[in-house]
């Protein structure tokens, strides 16, 4: 989940990169990227990949 989350965002900073959108500070292409990376790290950390499965016996 963390994984398409970090896609989105990185399409958020590209759109805003590519389009000269004029943010505030807060949501500048820069942060966005960082808040995807953060998002991607997780993933991959194991943070968010979907339940877990109970064994059976």
């Amino acid at each position: 989940m963390l994984g398409i989350v970090a896609a989105v965002l990185f399409f958020f900073a590209f759109l805003i990169n590519a389009a000269d959108i004029s943010t505030s500070d807060a949501f500048s292409s820069t942060n966005v990227m960082l808040l995807g990376l953060t998002a991607l790290a997780l993933h991959v950390a194991g943070f968010g990949t979907g339940w877990m499965s109970r064994r059976r016996r």
